[in-house]
């Protein structure tokens, strides 16, 4: 719980201190265009991944296979979504990690072992239909 709280104090922190930097190089204007500039690009690619994703669980379940791998996946475009609509640089730069097909394994691998762990604990429960 400790870690939820440091991550929204430190996190609007390094927002701030990013704003307050690429302002004094840039300008206010270029700075909220580029901040309105990821969040269109960001919702677009998060839309065509999302898509493809979702085709990916529907081809997986018409032929009765579990889809477990895509529904990481869509779980990691839905993260990376969330962080691209927040304003803000860093956000804008894990939100994209999250997306992008390649830089997205290892979150997918880290929160796999973070499931097998608590299953393994007892503290989530995997029932197989």
């Amino acid at each position: 719980m400790i870690w939820l709280i440091l991550i929204f104090i430190i996190v609007p922190a390094i927002e701030i201190g990013i704003f307050i930097w690429t302002g004094s190089q840039l300008g206010v204007l270029p700075v909220v265009v580029l901040i309105v500039l990821t969040g269109i690009i960001g919702v677009a690619f998060v839309k065509q991944q999302g898509l493809e994703i979702w085709k990916k669980v529907q081809f997986s379940l018409y032929n009765s296979e579990p889809p477990g791998d895509h529904i990481l996946d869509g779980v990691c475009i839905l993260l990376g979504g969330i962080l691209l609509l927040a304003p803000g640089f860093f956000t804008d730069i894990v939100g994209f990690l999250f997306v992008i097909p390649w830089t997205r394994k290892p979150f997918k691998r880290f929160m796999y072992n973070q499931m097998m762990k608590r299953m393994q604990k007892g503290t989530i429960v995997y029932r197989k239909w």
